[in-house]
């Protein structure tokens, strides 16, 4: 999976009550060349975390992150042409994660690399229950659903791990 931005992207996280939302995804599904669907339920996220190291201070951080989660699911789209999906398929996920109970708390544009990336926060009574992560380029998409509460400030250590792509925030380039 090629994803270098924010990575993760196109995306989606949510909860009502402990049953996952679940984001329509066909449409993108009919149009890929590729897709793949991974589901990690809370149960497999505790068993792969019994073989993570408590003594490396990276692995007990990820056992600490994954530990309350009640699932990843991560669905990833590859098209045979640039620009296959439309900015209206976009625009349907998009539309599944709207206010009240979403709110979209991070947007990065890269006009170099052809990629978007957004991070959407699911908040259930003033407490944060999941994470949805959308990554967008010429021939991908990605939609990372992350369902029970999400330290923030850890989730970048996610990335590499499970099959998440490794979470990078591009630095400013500071004009002269």
């Amino acid at each position: 999976m090629k994803t270098n931005l924010l990575a993760l992207a196109a995306a989606v996280v949510a909860l009502a009550a402990p049953q996952q939302f679940q984001l329509d995804l066909d449409h993108l599904t009919a149009k890929a060349s590729n897709a793949v669907d991974l589901s990690l339920t809370g149960a497999t996220l505790r068993f792969a975390a019994k073989f993570l190291d408590g003594h490396d201070p990276d692995e007990a951080q990820i056992k600490k992150l994954i530990g309350g989660l009640q699932g990843i699911y991560i669905k990833h789209f590859e098209f045979k042409h640039d620009n296959e999906w439309t900015q209206a398929d976009l625009d349907r996920v998009r539309n599944q994660l709207h206010a009240p109970e979403w709110e979209r708390i991070v947007g990065v544009k890269s006009a170099e690399e052809e990629s978007n990336a957004e991070i959407y926060l699911h908040v259930e009574s003033g407490k944060n229950t999941g994470v949805a992560i959308l990554e967008a380029e010429p021939r991908e998409l990605t939609v990372v659903n992350i369902v029970g509460p999400v330290d923030l400030e850890g989730l970048a250590d996610l990335g590499g791990h499970f099959d998440i792509p490794k979470l990078t925030i591009p630095k400013e380039k500071k004009s002269k």
